[in-house]
């Protein structure tokens, strides 16, 4: 704790003296002329003709190496890393003291100079001039010691990225997979379009919502748990193609692949029905992997996985043959499925209706052995109410769900789009959450109006980017992928104790 609070103060004191110099520690912007990688290039493109590279860089300082009346430093910044070479010769008595002095590790530097090789062969920048850009009152973490519990590194994700440019790679992965999604669907003629986040009645899926209230209009509202029936009153209003990207929050508990806000793309097409749905979602899963990884093969968790259409389909019933050793035909009774469950040793919650029965197999015995892609489809009608029907199978919907690497990454229906149906189904859900089923979905009085004016038959599809991301990066939590993911409260903030091993070995800062 001493060290902790000395080190601190030592970087208050700088930042006094600076201040008393006339010397501003944090000046409102910089002059950069190249990144580090930008910087680099340059030179490599002159290195073997004539001519030089004069660049001004700015970035964080991660390691400072005095060697007399050399000093090198490793300069970081969004591109990468470059170093620097300061040199008493060069600079003269006063500058190159004045870094000495005032110049830690963690600082943001501003360096003027020329492009050199040094004799080690090294790419560097020849230090002319140079000034702080932001002085760092905390030391960074140890890149040895510190940083290594989890929840730190979720909590402090600013550190995490500090410290550890695989994890920065891990969100710019993020972002390109956003964009080619984008790119994906704005080539086949959809229109990206945003729809409300609060909302007086939540649905588009079964799940518990946050709830939040609007003083002026003394309304409750919810945060959206989907998009979907905003979405597909559009197709109503003559879009035939619509998709969003964008977050939405399930008040549900939190595991490796759930987290009560995350973010997922919705799409719906008029004139289509799963099977295209299908085609489409394989397609995009494959472009994106062409265009963010340029192959479409990838390791999941030690399982090397190829995204390359077409994938596996199975029907529902078959896949918990197959892995539950269970014939849900068989059991059509609530009662008996419940008792082969038991026989097969799960146990079996009490108020659960046939239909979340069936869904608890697949996350148990289903979900957990598609490693290679996967559409497993026809699901209840009634865990499924928003999707249409098959025409020889009333109790059987159109719905398909897609697995890759053990978990689901998206879910997709051919859409119900008649009013009256779709009535009896909210109707139903009513009388599911009146015995306690609390994700039940609730009556929509205004989207059955729309309906009534006329839905064109359509196929829909909700695929989410954190579970995509993770396949992508191989990260076996969401938490590795959403940079400020939700954590349980903590009693108090870090203690000094706890800063002081975070810096542990970095008493030379």
């Amino acid at each position: 704790m001493a060290l902790f609070r000395e080190i601190v103060r030592r970087r208050l004191e700088k930042v006094a003296r600076l201040r008393a110099q006339g010397i501003d520690p944090y000046p409102p912007r910089s002059r950069r002329t190249h990144t580090s990688a930008q910087a680099i290039r340059a030179f490599l493109a002159v290195e073997n003709g004539e001519g030089s590279v004069e660049a001004v860089v700015a970035g964080r300082l991660t390691a400072i190496r005095a060697m007399g009346k050399v000093t090198f430093a490793d300069l970081h910044d969004g591109d990468g890393r470059l170093q620097l070479f300061l040199r008493y010769d060069d600079l003269g008595e006063e500058r190159y003291r004045f870094f000495q002095e005032f110049f830690d590790l963690g600082d943001f530097i501003e360096a003027e100079g020329t492009m050199m090789r040094t004799r080690t062969g090294e790419i560097s920048l020849r230090v002319r001039d140079f000034r702080m850009l932001a002085k760092s009152i905390y030391p960074p973490p140890s890149r040895w010691h510190g940083l290594k519990d989890v929840e730190t590194r979720y909590r402090r994700r600013y550190l995490d990225l500090m410290m550890n440019p695989e994890v920065r790679e891990v969100f710019r992965t993020r972002a390109a997979l956003i964009r080619a999604i984008r790119a994906f669907l704005d080539a086949r003629g959809f229109i990206e379009v945003e729809t409300p986040i609060l909302q007086p009645i939540y649905g588009g899926a079964s799940a518990r919502p946050f709830i939040t209230y609007h003083n002026e209009l003394k309304q409750q509202l919810y945060l959206r748990i989907s998009f979907e029936l905003y979405l597909k009153r559009l197709l109503v209003g003559m879009f035939e193609r619509v998709y969003e990207i964008g977050r939405d929050f399930r008040n549900e508990g939190i595991s490796f692949k759930h987290n009560p806000e995350f973010t997922q793309m919705e799409c719906y097409v008029a004139y289509a029905d799963y099977q295209e749905m299908m085609r489409l979602t394989e397609e995009l899963v494959a472009f994106v992997a062409d265009q963010v990884l340029g192959r479409r093969t990838l390791v999941y968790q030690g399982h090397e996985i190829d995204l390359t259409p077409p994938w596996r389909r199975i029907p529902l019933r078959e896949a918990i043959l197959e892995f539950a050793g269970i014939d849900i035909a068989q059991h059509p009774t609530r009662e008996s499925l419940a008792a082969a469950m038991a026989a097969r040793g799960v146990e079996v919650d009490p108020r659960a209706s046939r239909g979340k029965l069936i869904d608890d197999l697949i996350s148990r015995f289903v979900e957990p052995n598609l490693i290679q892609p996967t559409f497993v489809y026809d699901y209840p009608r009634e865990i499924s109410p928003l999707a249409k029907a098959r025409p020889d199978d009333p109790e059987t919907v159109e719905r398909f769900e897609g697995f890759i690497g053990g978990m689901e990454i998206c879910n997709a229906f051919t859409e119900l789009n008649d009013p009256q149906d779709q009535e009896q189904r909210f109707l139903e859900q009513g009388r599911a959450r009146e015995a306690g089923d609390e994700e039940a979905h609730p009556m929509d009085e205004d989207y059955l109006d729309a309906m009534r004016y006329g839905m064109p038959p359509n196929g829909g599809l909700g695929l989410g980017i954190d579970r995509l991301t993770m396949l992508f990066t191989d990260r076996r939590s969401i938490r590795e992928v959403i940079l400020f993911p939700h954590l349980r409260p903590r009693e108090r903030r870090l203690d000094e104790v706890e800063l002081e091993e975070l810096a542990e070995g970095q008493e030379g800062s």
